[in-house]
Formats: structure tokens, sequence, C-alpha cells
């Protein structure tokens, strides 16, 4: 007969994997991916190496969980941003808006999410969440469409070409540390030219 945890005995192993991932987090934040290694994930968080490994057998798995946990919240950070009071266009600009502030405000932790070099597992997990961040776009804009607020065009187009060019925009001054405060009136101005909104410098 296999061997069944017992629900006390889940529960500490579902805390500790809990307190794996916080550890990760807080580095991932510091030192990126680099600074992730199985070893110094373990010393963070005050528990033996191999008990890592009994949660994440692979560092690429503990890479691609810790990437799907942070940037579970940056997702729900946009589309909550994306229900705020005002009108569509407002709604749209607060999801880039939120998107950059927030990279903005940790950019060690933005850079590892969006460009450092680490595991084609976490490039894979990079694409889940690009459509998710599109979808939050995609889903106001094409109610902009219905309206009549925006121009025809093709939301899910629209909305990835946003989530791209977002992107790249800060990769640079995220690597370089050197934002300064244009960074995100500029990229509002760009969100609403691509949309089409009529008059954008002034909107």
């Amino acid at each position: 007969m296999p061997y069944r945890r017992t629900p006390a005995v889940q529960a500490r192993m579902d805390a500790q994997r809990q307190v794996v991932l916080d550890a990760a987090v807080g580095l991932l934040a510091e030192r990126g991916y680099a600074g992730c290694s199985m070893a110094a994930v373990a010393a963070e968080a005050g528990i033996a190496t191999g008990s890592v490994y009994r949660h994440f057998p692979s560092k690429a798995e503990l890479a691609a969980e810790l990437f799907r946990t942070v940037v579970s919240r940056e997702v729900a950070a946009v589309a909550e941003a994306s229900r705020r009071p005002g009108d569509l266009v407002q709604r749209i600009v607060a999801v880039i808006e939120t998107f950059a502030a927030r990279a903005l405000k940790a950019p060690r932790l933005a850079y590892a999410l969006l460009a450092e070099p680490v595991d084609p597992a976490v490039d894979a997990e990079r694409l889940v969440f690009r459509r998710a961040f599109r979808d939050v776009f995609a889903e106001h804009i094409a109610e902009g469409v219905d309206r009549g607020v925006l121009p025809a065009q093709d939301p899910q187009v629209t909305a990835a070409a946003l989530v791209g060019a977002g992107a790249e925009a800060l990769v640079g001054p995220l690597a370089e540390g050197a934002s300064g405060p244009d960074t995100i009136p500029a990229l509002v101005t760009f969100t609403l030219r691509a949309l089409g909104v009529a008059d954008a410098r002034h909107a």
C-alpha cells in the first residue's frame, strides 16, 4: 500500500514549501535569478539544501514556480487597476501605468522577470504570462471598439503590441537603473497613440 501523508504532515510540507518560495522571492528581488541557487535559497530559508530539493527537484522547477508566483501578483495588480473608476481609456491607461510603476519600483526584480537570461522553463512561462497581460488590455480595447470609443482594430493584436512595447521600453531603464520622470508619461502617450485616441498628447 502506498504511503499517504497525514493532513498534519502535508500541512508541514506545504508550510515549508512556502518558506522556500518566500526566501526565493526575496533573493530574486535582490540578486535576480543568478542569485537564486538552491544552496542560496536554502540558506535564506534557514533549512538544509536537501530540503529545498524535496519540494523542487531542480533549479529549473524552482525558477519556473518562482516566476509564476511573482508574475501572478503582477497580473492581479494590473487587472485590479483596469477596474478602477473612470472611462474606458482611463482604465487602459491605468494598466500601463501600473505595470510600469511597479516595475520601476523594483527594478532588479522586474528585470529578472522580463529579460534576465534563465532556464527555458522560465521563458515558456514568460509567454504564458505575456498572454495574460495581453488579455487584460484586450478586454477593455474590445469594449472600447464596440462602444465606438476607440477606432476599429484587432484588440488582441493591439494588446499584444502594447505588452511587447511596454516591456521593451522598460528593459533598458531597468537594466541601467536610469529611468527618468518622463518614462511613464511617454509610455502613456505611446499607448494612447497606439489605441488611436485623438490628441493623445493631451489625454
